[in-house]
């Protein structure tokens, strides 16, 4: 009895070994994304924070901007001083798209606009055009550009519409609503043009003694949230006055959740120092985490800052791992900061072969 005992409790041992050796390799696996100078993808792999794979982009660098598909299998990133759109499949580094934006008679600027339709069908960059003439340039209207990605790496505009000027950081909900970070929030129908406002700010309502939001979206990583936020710093006057020693400084930011398109804004933190970027705990949609010259983390239904760990040197952003458990914190200059999301105690550095200036971090999960 006790032999059979042995072999039945070894059977299940080495059944339980199987079934955890094949859950591992069913497990999704996370792969983050940034760009360096002078004009390389890393996907590195979040599972030992080392870099697999390095895709060299034609052209000199844009801004660092980068957009998924949908399966996260593909990123679309700005090149050429941000005139040009390339595609790589990340899994090999194979260029699948490209679309020269500018012509002869025309150069198009899109900054850090870049997105993938929800179907990942259509690729959409917010196009700053001006016409050059023989002895002149003008400045035309903005437009939102639609790519056709299967026309692969000859794509051409298939459609355009009119938009805002200031637009920088765009996303796309489930509904294939694309939504303009600019001076106010706004979403538009690619198919239609039609345009809606999502969250006011340059043309909020809240009243004589506050002060109209300084807000720029230079980055909006809320991948692992699946949802959009833009920051802004605004002030409560106690007097029409406007005495800007005396007045309530406050963080705020306009949260777009891409499921359903809806939008909320709020203040909601105290205005302390500069945060560039706020990302979201997976876990927690109330606490988030700030980066700039230091790493914050807030609980904003406190409306309260929880830890602040001093950082060497600025970075632009941050991101998160799927789990909530890890932060990634990076641009400016060539490492990524590593930290433990509860204590933000630094816990490790990925070296990159050059700075990242403005590029985004962003996370893609590919599926098992």
């Amino acid at each position: 009895m006790k032999l059979k005992n042995v072999v039945k409790s070894a059977g299940i041992l080495g059944a339980l070994g199987l079934g955890s050796v094949a859950a591992q390799a069913m497990a999704d696996q996370e792969y983050l994304l940034t760009i360096t100078r002078p004009n390389q993808l890393h996907v590195i792999d979040m599972s030992s924070n080392t870099i697999a794979r390095t895709c060299d982009i034609p052209g000199p660098f844009g801004t660092g901007s980068i957009a998924l598909s949908p399966d996260n299998t593909h990123a679309y990133v700005l090149s050429n001083g941000t005139k040009d759109v390339y595609g790589f499949d990340i899994r090999n580094c194979d260029i699948t798209f490209k679309a020269e934006q500018s012509s002869p008679t025309e150069q198009v600027i899109s900054m850090q606009s870049i997105a993938v339709s929800a179907d990942g069908k259509e690729l959409y960059t917010v196009q700053n055009p001006i016409k050059k003439l023989s002895d002149r340039f003008e400045v035309e209207q903005p437009r939102l550009a639609v790519f056709d990605i299967d026309d692969g790496m000859n794509a051409k505009v298939v459609r355009t519409f009119p938009v805002d000027r200031r637009i920088t950081k765009i996303a796309v909900t489930d509904e294939n609503e694309v939504i303009l970070g600019g001076a106010d929030l706004k979403g538009i129908n690619p198919n239609t043009g039609e345009v809606r406002m999502v969250s006011k700010l340059a043309n909020w309502e809240k009243g004589p003694l506050w002060l109209p939001p300084d807000a720029f979206a230079m980055h909006s990583q809320g991948e692992q949230m699946h949802e959009y936020i833009m920051p802004y710093v605004t002030a409560k006057f106690d007097s029409e006055e406007w005495n800007f020693e005396t007045a309530e400084w406050w963080w705020g930011i306009s949260r777009v959740d891409l499921k359903t398109g809806k939008a909320t804004r709020d203040e909601v933190l105290p205005f302390q120092f500069i945060i560039f970027n706020f990302v979201a705990d997976p876990r927690n949609p109330d606490i988030l985490y700030g980066a700039f010259n230091t790493l914050s983390k807030h609980d904003i239904s406190k409306k309260e800052t929880l830890i602040v760990h001093q950082m060497p040197h600025t970075y632009y952003d941050l991101n998160i791992s799927g789990d909530g458990k890890t932060i990634y914190v990076g641009g400016t200059s060539s490492d990524i900061s590593v930290h433990n999301s509860d204590t933000l105690e630094k816990i490790g550095s990925i070296q990159l072969t050059g700075d990242m200036s403005t590029s985004d971090l962003r996370v893609a999960t590919i599926r098992n």
